[in-house]
C-alpha cells in the first residue's frame, strides 16, 4: 500500500520508507527460521564460503548525491575461494544511519565483513548477474540506480553497501559470499549551518641539494640526485600535486626550500655521481615549467611558509635544545622563508604557523615552535584530545597561553587518505569516508564551527587525487563552505574545548623513535663553528655561508625521520665539503733553514686555492727557544695577511740568532678574533753564530781593501801633478828637439827610471791589475750563505 501511493519522482515519505524496510524484515522472518531449522553441520560448512568473493567498489559517482541524482556504482568481484560460485549476482544495501563518528569508524573497521548485513537488496532491476565466478578470475560490474528508490530517510551519514550473493557445489542455496561496505553523505538540501572547512595542500619534499657549488660566479649547485626531476615532472607526485590543487579552494603549506631547488634546477645545475664525480642535470625545462604552474596555482591562494628545510620541531625540542645555537637555525629558516617564497612565487607568505609532526604536540615542542617567532602551531586533535565531554568537535583555534593559539586540525579527516590508495577501491572508501566523517561533523550541532584539516606532509600521487576528489565533493556540498588558515585561526575559540597541551611523557613513542638524535645536533653545531671561523676571512662570504646555511637548515629537515643513516651521510658530507674548503687556505711546509749571522729573514707562504680572496688573517712566527733565536726581539711575531683568490704570498720575519744550536719554529695562522685557522706548520732553523777568529779574518780582508784603494788614489795624484808641470816648461823655443824630433820610446823608458831614482820617496809603478776582482754574475759556490 505505501509503495503504490509512491508516485514517479516523489520521494517516499519516512512513514513509507519505515513500512518498507520493515515489511522487508518481516518478509525475512520465515527464511530466517528456515536457517534455523537447517541441521547443525550446515552453518559449519556455510561459513567456510562466507567472504571467499572480494568485491571491490572503483567508483561511486556522484559522491554526495541529491535529489533526482542517478548513484553509479563500478567496480570488480573476485573469487578467492577454490570452488566456482554459481547463479551469482552484485546487489546494493542501504544500511542504517549512522548518527556518530564512532559508528562511521566501526563500519570502516569491518569493511569486508560480510557478518551483520543489514536489509534486503535495493530490488531486482539494480542488480547484476553472473552465471559462474571462476577462482582468481576479477569480473567488472557497474550498478545505476536513481537516488529516490535507496529509501533515504533525514538527512545523515547512511551505509551503503554492495554485496556478492551466489552459491557453490558445497553450499548449494543462495548466500552472501562477499561484502564492501562504504557510505553515502545524504544532504540534499543546504543545511541550516555549514560547517567552515580549511583543508592544508602541503607542497614538501625530500632534501636534495647539497652544500657544494661550483667555482664559477653562478655557483652551480650540485644536487645528490635526479630524483626531483622526477617529482616534478609530468606524472610526478608534486606535479600532480600542483596540477590537483590548481583551482582548489584550499590554503598551500609549501617548503620553501623545494622552491629554491627547483628554482636551481631552471639554471645550470650537477648531479652528484661516485667517488666525487659530478654530471651536468638536464630538466631545465621541467622546473620552467613546474614553476610556472605553481604561480598560476597560488595565485590569489592564502600560501603558509614553513621554515626553510621544514625542520623537525619534535626532534629540535627533546634532542636538540640542549646543544648551543641549535635554536638560532631555527630562526634563521625562518627569516629566509618569506625571502625565497617572495622571489620564486611572487606572493607573500604567512610565516607564524608551526607545524610539528603529525600534529603531535607536548610544551618543549611549543616552546620551540615559538622561538622563531611562530605564534600559531598546527596540532591535531589526537594529541590534543578533549577533556571536557563536549558533544560535538569544537573549532579549531585555541589559546593556550602566551599568545599563542594552537590550530587543533580534525584527526579522523585529517588520517583520511593515508595508506595505499594506488588502487581504485581504497581510495574511493578514503573519499567516502571522508565525506561522511565531515557530514556527521555538521551534524552534531547548529553551532558554526572552523574546522582544519592537516594531511600527510608528503602525499603520494594517488594520495593527492583522492584528496582532490573529496575536496572537490565537498566545495560542492550543502553542509560545508571553503575558509583560509589564517581566518580558522582567528575564529572564535569555543569556551569548552580543552586548551591544556599534554605532557611530555605523553607524546607519542613511535614518533620519539624517528626522531634525529643528540648527536645530530652536535655536528650541526660542529659545523656551524667551523663555518663561523671560516667566514671571517672571506671577501666575499656569501658564496660560502648562504650554501652552508641552507645545508645545515637541511640537515634538521623532517623528512630524516626514520632515515638515521641517510641523514648521517648527509650531514658528513656537508661537514667534510666545508673542511675541504677550509684547507684551501693553508701555509705550505718549510724545510729546515740555516742561518749564518747574528740575523736573517725567514720566510713563510702562505697558499689560497680558493676562487675569492682572504683577507683579516694574522700569521704568527714563534720561537720555542727563544734565548737562542728570537722573531723580532720576542718570543712571536705577528703579520697581516691577505692573499688573492688562486695566489700565494710570502710573509717575511726578521729573527735574531743568540747562541748556536738547533730551534724549532712554529707558524699558525689566525683569525681577527684570535682562533686558530688551519694545522701549523713547524720547521727547524739551525743557527752557526760568528766567532771571533772569523770576524778578524773578515776585518783584515775589509782593511787590505782601503790600502789598496787610498794607494791607488795616491798615485793617481803623483801623476796629475807631473804631468802638470811638464805641460809647464814646454814653450816654444825651449824646446830642443822641437816637434820635429819627437821623443821616442827609449827616451820615455829613460825618463821614467831617472824619476824613479830621484831623491825622497821612491814612488813605485801602478799594479797592472786591481786588488780586488770586478763583480761576478756567476751563481754562488757550493758552502755559500744565501737568504731564504
Amino acid at each position: 500500500m505505501a509503495e503504490a501511493a509512491d508516485f514517479q519522482g516523489t520521494a517516499p515519505s519516512p512513514a513509507r520508507r519505515w513500512l518498507r524496510r520493515t515489511g522487508a524484515l518481516l518478509t525475512g522472518v520465515p527464511l530466517l527460521a528456515g536457517v534455523l531449522q537447517l541441521p547443525a553441520a550446515v552453518p559449519a560448512q556455510a561459513a567456510s564460503s562466507v567472504g571467499t568473493v572480494s568485491v571491490a567498489v572503483d567508483s561511486l559517482t556522484p559522491s554526495a548525491p541529491a535529489e533526482g541524482d542517478t548513484l553509479t556504482v563500478s567496480g570488480t568481484v573476485t573469487n578467492q575461494g577454490k570452488q566456482a560460485v554459481t547463479d551469482a549476482h552484485v546487489g546494493l544495501r542501504v544500511g542504517p544511519s549512522l548518527t556518530t563518528r564512532s559508528a562511521i569508524d566501526s563500519v570502516a573497521e569491518r569493511s569486508a565483513d560480510p557478518q551483520g548485513i543489514y536489509g534486503s537488496e535495493v530490488g531486482d532491476k539494480y542488480i547484476e548477474n553472473f552465471a559462474k565466478l571462476t577462482p582468481g578470475v576479477a569480473e567488472p560490474f557497474t550498478l545505476s540506480v536513481p537516488v529516490d528508490q535507496l529509501d533515504l530517510g533525514q538527512d545523515g551519514v547512511y551505509e551503503f553497501d554492495v554485496s556478492l550473493s551466489g552459491q557453490t557445489s558445497a553450499q548449494p542455496w543462495e548466500q552472501v559470499l562477499g561484502i564492501r561496505r562504504t557510505f553515502l553523505p545524504w544532504q540534499p538540501a543546504e543545511a541550516g549551518t555549514r560547517t567552515k572547512t580549511t583543508f592544508l595542500w602541503p607542497l614538501i619534499s625530500t632534501v636534495h641539494m647539497t652544500a657544494k657549488t661550483g667555482p664559477g660566479e653562478h655557483q652551480t649547485p650540485v644536487f645528490l640526485n635526479d630524483d626531483l626531476a622526477q617529482e616534478i615532472s609530468p606524472g610526478g607526485r608534486l606535479n600532480q600535486l600542483v596540477a590537483l590543487g590548481k583551482g582548489l579552494d584550499v590554503t598551500w603549506v609549501i617548503d620553501p626550500d623545494l622552491l629554491a631547488s627547483v628554482d636551481a634546477m631552471t639554471r645550470n645545475y650537477q648531479i652528484q655521481g661516485d667517488g666525487g664525480t659530478t654530471t651536468a642535470g638536464t630538466h631545465q625545462a621541467v622546473a620552467k615549467q613546474f614553476l610556472s604552474d605553481l604561480q598560476k596555482a597560488v595565485a590569489d591562494k592564502q600560501v603558509v611558509a614553513l621554515p626553510f628545510g621544514d625542520p623537525d620541531l619534535a626532534s629540535l625540542a627533546h634532542n636538540g635544545t640542549s646543544v648551543t645555537g641549535s635554536l638560532s637555525h631555527l630562526k634563521d629558516a625562518t627569516d629566509v622563508a618569506a625571502t625565497t617564497v617572495q622571489t620564486v612565487l611572487h606572493v607573500t607568505p604567512s610565516t607564524d604557523f608551526a607545524w610539528p609532526v603529525d600534529g603531535a604536540v607536548d610544551p618543549s615542542i611549543i616552546k620551540v615552535a615559538t622561538s622563531a617567532g611562530a605564534d600559531k602551531v598546527i596540532a591535531r586533535s589526537d594529541s590534543l584530545q578533549e577533556t571536557g565531554g563536549l558533544p560535538y568537535t569544537p573549532s579549531a583555534a585555541r589559546p593556550i597561553g602566551g599568545g599563542t593559539t594552537a590550530v587543533v586540525a580534525d584527526a579522523r579527516l585529517s588520517t583520511a587518505f593515508k595508506g595505499d590508495l594506488t588502487k581504485a577501491g581504497p581510495a574511493t572508501l578514503a573519499v567516502q569516508k571522508f565525506l561522511a566523517q565531515s557530514l556527521a561533523l555538521n551534524t552534531q550541532t547548529t553551532k558554526q564551527r572552523s574546522i582544519v584539516v592537516a594531511p600527510q606532509r608528503m602525499p603520494t600521487a594517488s594520495q593527492a587525487q583522492a584528496m582532490a576528489q573529496a575536496v572537490i565533493a565537498l566545495e560542492g556540498s550543502n553542509w560545508s563552505q571553503s575558509q583560509e588558515l589564517t581566518a580558522a585561526a582567528k575564529a572564535k575559540p569555543d569556551p569548552g574545548a580543552t586548551t591544556k597541551i599534554p605532557s611530555t611523557s605523553a607524546y607519542p613513542s613511535s614518533l620519539r623513535k624517528k626522531e634525529l638524535p643528540r648527536t645530530a645536533f652536535e655536528q650541526i653545531a660542529r659545523t656551524q663553528d667551523k663555518l663561523d671561523n671560516f667566514q671571517v676571512i672571506l671577501t666575499d662570504r656569501s658564496r660560502v655561508v648562504t650554501p652552508f646555511g641552507r645545508a645545515i637548515n637541511r640537515e634538521m629537515s623532517t623528512s630524516w625521520r626514520g632515515k638515521i643513516r641517510a641523514a648521517d651521510s648527509f650531514r658528513q658530507g656537508v661537514e667534510a665539503w666545508l673542511d675541504e674548503l677550509i684547507d684551501q687556505v693553508k701555509l705550505i711546509d718549510k724545510s729546515e733553514t740555516k742561518l749564518s749571522g747574528r740575523s736573517a729573514t725567514i720566510p713563510v707562504t702562505v697558499q689560497n686555492n680558493l676562487v675569492q680572496g682572504v683577507d683579516r688573517l694574522v700569521l704568527r712566527l714563534t720561537s720555542t727557544m727563544p734565548t737562542r733565536l728570537s722573531v723580532g726581539g720576542k718570543a712571536y711575531t705577528e703579520q697581516p695577511v691577505d692573499v688573492s683568490g688562486g695566489h700565494s704570498q710570502s710573509v717575511k720575519f726578521t729573527t735574531s740568532a743568540n747562541a748556536n744550536g738547533r730551534v724549532t719554529v712554529i707558524a699558525q695562522l689566525y683569525t681577527e678574533d684570535g682562533q686558530e685557522y688551519g694545522a701549523p706548520v713547524s720547521f727547524d732553523v739551525k743557527v752557526t753564530e760568528v766567532t771571533p777568529t772569523v770576524m778578524l779574518v773578515i776585518g783584515g780582508g775589509v782593511l787590505l781593501l782601503v790600502l789598496a784603494g787610498f794607494r791607488m788614489y795616491t798615485q793617481r795624484k803623483r801623476k796629475a801633478a807631473r804631468q802638470a808641470e811638464e805641460s809647464g816648461s814646454d814653450t816654444p823655443g825651449e824646446n830642443p828637439k822641437g816637434p820635429e824630433n819627437p821623443e821616442g820610446p827609449g827616451d820615455r823608458l829613460q825618463e821614467k827610471s831617472d824619476a824613479g831614482s830621484g831623491a825622497g820617496d821612491p814612488e813605485q809603478p801602478s799594479d797592472p791589475t786591481p786588488d780586488t776582482a770586478s763583480e761576478s754574475v756567476d751563481p754562488s759556490a757550493a758552502g755559500e750563505r744565501v737568504d731564504r
